[in-house]
């Protein structure tokens, strides 16, 4: 932090000399001067316009106290142990800036120089150095007179560390002093509030989070452990991971842990036994150089290029390891450009080399400071200068009265302030011989692109870092993942991706029920209920619910068809219905037969023979009527169902009340006076009171299906996995009032009869018209609870069974006796055996013998009219 301060304060005291300056102006000559020189390592280049950089040439191997630091710095003997990497970044820089000064198309009336300082991976070097190179590296900086001019560098390259990018972006951002950063991948860096004038080429943590998350994705890794540094770069992508890991990877972290700085012994040998006792076979890695062994790795953009670990010693445990890898570009010429470097002989410091003549040929020596073959952060260097070149270039093609700034201004190189700049490169636009798109978005951020690089242990024993795919977003397509799975070297026996996940996706015909406390990935899988369904394998939260008239397999992964329920001619009750129907049918036929045949015999002519075929014929039409019950419902089987039951069953039992009512008018007839009855009842009465009473149920039946008829309907409310069809009634007020009229005449038939039952019983059927009725009102009298109570089916079931019951019961009761006698006891069919036992009949026929018109009366009446 002291160094931080110690820094600013630098900076401020040479901003104060040159405004004092500019304010005694007009009494001194315009100047800015320095508070002090700190001997920075540096390469120089003049130029109409100078570019900075930073870069780590150098390592500071230790932290020496203050004042030994200030000492150090002063005296120029702080950076230690040469960076190769480090100085072929800046050479790239050099090299970028040389090949754009022969560009003619590019910046044609303007020079570019450079200032390129060594950091050594300091952060108090680095931000010393940021300040000298913004400030001016001369002593005196001759300013015109209002104290305006082009600064003393255009912008900077670097610096290469987050934690540097962050403290120097944060001062320079104030002067918006534009950097460019070729390695820094903090995601707090697209921060505009904080760090304005920030710009990178390297993508920012961010989307290296998306990108392994991408990687994830692709091998369905739901489940991982996280192991970071102890610094910005580990801190900050840790905070994206644990955000993003979620809601776009569909995952969870199994652990996350920091790796000690210091190398506390303890704390790894913990973190390691944690890791092998974690259900987490995969491993996502943002450290920096640190030796973490074991699992399958997936390594940060750091850690991919650590050649320090890519040895055939840690191959068992790190071969087949996935990383992220910066971006390998193609820069032509610049082998031939590092080949001309020479050491300067004429420059004597306590640093020179004596060893060196400079005229060592490199050409035909194998260096890694010749070695192209793997551009990735000299590639971010590149675009980096160029990116700062086109947006000078497209500053000054501006047209004047045509610009963007106030009043439709242009910057110009002699007024040219650092924000002009930092407009231009929000706008910049370019593409690179590679074909590497390069813009940078509203946060500074690069459009980004990474490879996706694979670590192969080769049979002979050496290790190679493949190339196996690429992950990019553009500003059309969003994120893409091209990966060439056949490439990938996976150090499992069995040559395939590991499995890592904390529960296995719930099968098809189950849901995910969170387990409680635990992360999201750690789920059960249950059962769908019934009626609902997940087709899929996957992590659903919720089954789907099947449409209404479906519902789920036993399986519950699809819908199935609901199996519908009606009282049915193909099964076993609508068998039994429909055979007893047709046999009563036929019973009613056969009967019928028998007494057309018989007609003329005394049992017959004695029972109203009329009346009985009328009977018969309207038995027959109840009996068939119950077929309407059996089958699907339509709506014409609804409306006519309950239409034919009714009319059907007040014809039949008019027929029997009008034949108690000649019975009881033909035994009033046998006393003195009351022969005047039997003229109310010949045959056209009865038929037209049978046809009268009859016409009163068709008429209830015609009002009821005009204004609520009955239809079908589709009942699910029995049974959730089946459709009941069934005839709803429209108006229950209609059939009430159907039923109501039967149950009134059959109770009025029966009341008759039952003050006739003490007549004559060989003579009258009184009786048997009692019993009938009984039976009748009995049968209807269960109907309707049993009916009432009676689910789907076995409500059309139950009125089947009572209109059969109840046909039977008349059929049998009123026929049944008299075919008895007439097919298994003729000898009792005559009409001297009908009427000998009756005294009062005998008694009558002796006192009217000679009166034929009377005994004609009596006889006609008793004999049923001779019909």
């Amino acid at each position: 932090m002291w160094r931080f301060f110690a820094s600013s304060l630098v900076l401020f005291l040479l901003m104060c000399s040159c405004f004092s300056s500019a304010v005694s102006s007009s009494l001194y000559s315009s100047s800015c001067l320095l508070q002090g020189q700190f001997h920075l390592n540096g390469m120089h280049k003049t130029g109409d316009v100078v570019l900075g950089g930073l870069f780590g040439i150098h390592f500071f191997s230790t932290y020496p106290d203050l004042m030994l630091y200030f000492s150090l710095v002063n005296s120029g003997i702080l950076c230690v142990s040469f960076h190769i990497s480090g100085f072929r970044h800046a050479q790239t820089m050099a090299f970028a800036i040389d090949e754009i000064n022969r560009n003619s198309n590019l910046l044609p009336n303007v020079t570019l120089g450079y200032s390129l300082y060594d950091n050594c991976v300091q952060l108090g070097v680095g931000f010393r150095a940021a300040l000298s190179v913004a400030s001016g590296r001369e002593e005196q900086v001759i300013l015109h007179d209002t104290c305006v001019g082009t600064p003393p560098v255009l912008g900077i390259v670097g610096d290469s560390s987050s934690t540097r990018s962050i403290a120097i972006s944060s001062v320079l951002g104030l002067y918006r002093v534009p950097t460019v950063s070729y390695f820094a991948t903090c995601s707090c860096l697209s921060d505009r509030q904080m760090f304005p004038s920030f710009f990178r080429t390297i993508p920012s943590d961010a989307f290296q989070v998306h990108a392994i998350i991408q990687i994830l994705k692709r091998f369905g890794w739901t489940w991982a452990g996280l192991l970071i540094s102890d610094n910005d770069y580990g801190v900050h992508a840790a905070s994206s991971f644990q955000s993003d890991l979620g809601p776009s990877g569909g995952g969870c972290l199994a652990y996350t842990e920091i790796l000690p700085a210091d190398g506390d012994q303890s704390e790894l040998k913990r973190i390691v036994d944690m890791m092998k006792n974690s259900t987490a076979h995969v491993v996502i890695v943002f450290v920096v150089r640190q030796n973490v062994t074991g699992l399958q790795w997936i390594a940060s953009e750091s850690w991919t290029s650590a050649a320090v670990l890519q040895t055939p010693r840690l191959m068992p445990y790190l071969g087949g390891t996935l990383g992220i890898a910066i971006r390998r570009g193609e820069i032509p010429g610049l082998r031939d450009f590092l080949l001309q470097i020479r050491p300067d002989l004429h420059h004597n410091n306590s640093y020179e080399n004596t060893l060196c003549t400079g005229q060592e040929d490199l050409e035909n020596v194998e260096t890694e400071f010749l070695d192209i073959s793997n551009l990735r952060p000299e590639y971010n260097v590149y675009k980096a200068v160029y990116a700062l070149a086109y947006a000078l270039d497209n500053m000054l093609r501006c047209e004047p009265g045509r610009g963007p700034f106030s009043g439709h201004s242009c910057g110009n190189l002699q007024r040219l302030e650092p924000w002009q700049l930092v407009y231009y490169l929000e706008k910049v636009n370019f593409t690179t011989s590679s074909g590497d798109q390069v813009s940078f978005d509203e946060n500074g951020d690069v459009l980004p692109i990474y490879d996706i690089m694979n670590w192969q242990w080769l049979p002979d024993g050496r290790t190679k870092v493949q190339t196996v795919g690429e992950v990019k977003k553009s500003a059309f397509k969003g994120e893409e993942l091209t990966l060439d799975e056949d490439k990938i070297f996976w150090k499992f026996e069995s040559k395939e991706p590991p499995r890592s996940v904390c529960s296995e996706s719930c099968p098809p015909g189950t849901r995910v029920a969170r387990k409680k406390g635990e992360p999201e990935c750690c789920f059960d899988c249950i059962p769908c209920s019934d009626g609902k369904i997940s087709n899929k394998t996957g992590d659903s939260m919720e089954c789907t619910s099947c449409p209404e008239d479906f519902w789920s397999s036993p399986q519950r992964d699809h819908c199935v068809p609901k199996k519908t329920e009606f009282l049915s001619y193909h099964e076993s009750l609508g068998i039994c219905l429909t055979a007893t129907s047709l046999l009563g049918t036929f019973i009613c036929a056969v009967v019928l037969g028998i007494f057309i045949y018989y007609r003329r015999t005394p049992i017959v002519r004695a029972n109203n023979s009329g009346l009985s075929f009328q009977l018969l014929l309207s038995l027959k039409l109840c009996f068939l009527c119950s077929l309407l019950f059996i089958g699907r419902p339509r709506p014409w089987t609804c409306q006519l169902r309950h239409a034919a039951f009714g009319i059907s069953f007040v014809l039949c039992v008019s027929c029997i009340l009008v034949k108690t009512m000649v019975v009881l008018a033909v035994f009033k007839a046998s006393k003195p006076g009351g022969e005047a009855s039997l003229k109310w009842f010949g045959a056209v009465q009865q038929r037209g009171t049978v046809l009268v009473l009859t016409s009163v149920q068709a008429v209830i039946c015609t009002v009821w299906i005009v204004s609520s008829s009955p239809a079908p309907h589709k009942n699910t409310q029995y049974h959730n996995d089946k459709v009941v069809y069934e005839c709803i009634v429209g108006s229950t007020v209609g059939f009430a009032v159907l039923l109501g009229y039967i149950g009134l005449l059959a109770i009025l038939s029966f009341l008759l009869a039952f003050l006739a039952r003490n007549l004559p019983d060989s003579f009258n059927e009184a009786k048997l018209i009692t019993f009938s009725m009984l039976i009748f009102c009995a049968v209807w009298v269960t109907f309707v609870p049993a009916y009432i109570s009676s689910p789907g089916k076995y409500a059309d079931a139950v009125e089947a069974f009572a209109i059969l019951a109840s046909s039977f019961g008349l059929l049998v009761a009123l026929f049944g006796p008299k075919c008895y006698i007439i097919l298994l006891r003729p000898e009792r069919n005559t009409k001297k055996r009908i009427l000998r036992k009756y005294s009062l009949c005998c008694a009558f026929f002796r006192s009217t013998v000679e009166d034929t018109t009377e005994h004609n009366t009596v006889n006609q009446a008793v004999l049923g009219n001779g019909s």
